[in-house]
């Protein structure tokens, strides 16, 4: 669940990137000629097609990854709030606000790839229209300078999406949870308190940053000793297989580059859930740091977090969050 709604962040790992096939004897010509002799022969529609369905696939793949963890987010929410975990339960009860989160990431998305578009575009068209491309050497200075200050331009555009994405997460999702509204009715509530308090929220990224780091750091040491823990016996039982399947005559066809593939997809999936284990403590603290913090500063989350006791009378008239967080302790009505 941390995995998919984006908590739990990348730790940095680097696979090899390439796998050399045991070759016969003879010479190298006769594997890699027939390949590239074949090659220019493909039809050029048959592989346009093959490149659109890609193409098509991993963009119909990350817009419902997208929706997944759109929806996921909230899950995460109700389930650190709740400290209690029910999947299949809060999928159904948080489709709604899922998909309105989903609609303002996705536009948001669009936002940012656009602005890219625009400091990156204009300065190189800038640059085309001059012929700095044309003749580099002859304009190599101001080549320089502008890939630098194209840098800081990327670098402020990154920390900026990076904050508003943080702080969406954090204090507008809680909103959009407990009253049902949008991602930009909950920016329009939340940007007042930024204002009124920059050096808390200021102070909170910093400290998340802080955060982050140390736990990247140690989720990926932890991980460091896990893979290789998982690759010293992976790597000594796939040489003792080839070793038995080449004594047998065994060699690389369809059968075995499958079985292969299987056999690695099982150990590659069995890594990740056991590094998704490693990284609960980070995945749970993160969620629970942005709640106590925003409760504070947020009267319907502290009234969830800190339900008023029974002796203190009925709270004050009013209509309860259209879908509070299924608690085992109901937030009393908000005036």
């Amino acid at each position: 669940m941390g995995l998919l709604a984006g908590e739990m962040g990348s730790g940095g790992f680097n696979f090899p990137s390439n796998f050399n096939i045991p070759q016969q004897g003879g010479s190298s010509r006769h594997f890699v000629n027939p390949l590239t002799d074949r090659f220019p022969q493909i039809d050029p529609a048959i592989l346009a097609g093959v490149i659109a369905t890609l193409v098509v696939t991993g963009f119909i793949l990350a817009i419902v990854l997208l929706y997944v963890s759109s929806v996921m987010r909230f899950i995460l929410f109700d389930s650190v709030l709740a400290k209690d975990c029910h999947i299949r339960q809060g999928w159904s009860r948080r489709t709604g606000p899922g998909w309105r989160y989903f609609w303002w990431q996705l536009g948001y998305m669009m936002v940012v790839l656009g602005g890219l578009a625009v400091f990156v575009g204009i300065p190189a068209a800038f640059a085309y229209a001059l012929g700095w491309f044309s003749q580099p050497g002859e304009h190599a200075l101001g080549l320089v300078l502008g890939g630098i200050a194209l840098f800081f331009v990327m670098f402020a555009v990154f920390v900026v999406t990076a904050v508003v994405h943080v702080l969406t997460k954090d204090f507008v999702v809680p909103q959009m949870a407990l009253e049902g509204i949008g991602a930009i009715e909950g920016w329009r509530r939340l940007w007042p308190m930024i204002k009124a308090e920059k050096g808390g929220y200021a102070g909170y990224i910093g400290m998340k940053i802080a955060l982050a780091i140390g736990a990247g750091i140690v989720i990926g040491i932890a991980s460091l000793i896990l893979g290789l823990i998982i690759a010293i016996p992976t790597v000594a039982l796939t040489l003792v297989a080839v070793l038995t399947g080449k004594s047998v005559g065994l060699t690389w066809n369809v059968f075995t580059i499958t079985v292969a593939v299987v056999v690695g997809s099982i150990l590659f999936a069995a890594f990740m859930y056991l590094v998704g284990l490693i990284a609960v403590p980070a995945i749970v603290f993160f969620p629970a740091y942005s709640i106590y913090f925003f409760a504070a500063r947020y009267r319907p989350l502290g009234m969830v977090l800190y339900p008023p006791s029974a002796a203190a009378g009925p709270a004050s008239e009013g209509g309860p969050p259209p879908e509070p967080p299924p608690l085992s302790l109901t937030p009393e009505p908000i005036g």
